[in-house]
């Protein structure tokens, strides 16, 4: 009949406009929570692209998509937080330097050879991060320090390598790495809390630059999904880092720790 093209087409956009703003609440949701205890938002939002959108009924997404846009989103959310802690004295600059040049050429290797992986390959390896995040954040860490009482210092060549290491592994997510670099932060480079969750940011931005660049020249990456995700992220990590800077750092610390150990439950789930 005459009618159908144009009811199709209208159910076309309908399902498209309910995918958009299915990816736009997750994108606010994700950087919203990444700015406020200071990650890229990766750990939250991998699982939510990958099992919202089917959940509800809008498109579904694969792993290597999920991980092409999740790269964009991590870029733009973390760039949304380190702008809101640029005055707040927290951004540790030699740190940043060091560890930040590192996870940029770690996450441009990873990201690059990640089109090789299957699927599932993928989903294993935010599974392990996963689960070595959540055991650094449950080991003990004695004399760690909520504020800066002095300078703070760091070993340069071990900080440089561990941020190589996470950024080489973390690319292949699209991921900057954050929810592994803030308890390796905290756990063996003794950083204090407040200092990391800034500091992170601004290491995880240049690792979300390698990160995208890897995604996007192997073709890994959705523009249009990507384009409501940065909106997002632009929006609410802002938000999210000024409502940061004012909560107790413990209590940043454990739903930080909640939300590795309940997405690395999922993951896991899924995969046996």
């Amino acid at each position: 009949c005459e009618g159908a093209p144009f009811l199709f087409a209208k159910e076309e956009t309908s399902v498209d406009f309910a995918f958009f703003i299915t990816l736009f609440i997750i994108g606010f949701v994700g950087s919203f929570l990444s700015g406020m205890v200071g990650i890229g938002g990766s750990v939250i939002n991998y699982p939510m692209l990958l099992y919202i959108p089917p959940l509800v009924g809008v498109m579904a997404l694969s792993a290597h998509e999920v991980s092409g846009i999740g790269a964009i989103q991590v870029l733009f959310s973390t760039l949304g937080g380190v702008l809101a802690y640029r005055k707040s004295g927290f951004l540790h600059r030699p740190l940043i330097l060091y560890m930040g040049s590192s996870i940029l050429a770690g996450s441009l290797i990873g990201s690059y050879f990640s089109h090789f992986l299957p699927e599932k390959g993928i989903n294993v390896v935010y599974g392990l991060l996963a689960i070595v995040a959540v055991i650094l954040m449950l080991i003990p860490k004695k004399g760690q320090r909520a504020e800066a009482d002095g300078e703070v210092t760091f070993h340069k060549g071990l900080a440089a390598g561990i941020a190589f290491v996470i950024g080489s592994v973390s690319g292949v997510l699209g991921a900057g790495g954050a929810f592994i670099l803030v308890p390796v932060m905290l756990s063996i480079l003794k950083i204090p809390v407040r200092m990391t969750i800034a500091s992170s940011l601004a290491i995880t931005f240049l690792s979300a630059i390698g990160a995208s660049a890897g995604k996007v020249l192997t073709g890994q990456v959705m523009f249009m999904p990507a384009l409501v995700l940065m909106a997002a992220s632009l929006i609410a990590a802002p938000i999210g880092a000024k409502i940061g800077q004012k909560i107790n750092a413990v209590y940043l610390q454990w739903a930080l720790a909640v939300m590795i150990t309940a997405t690395a439950i999922k993951i896991w789930l899924d995969l046996l």
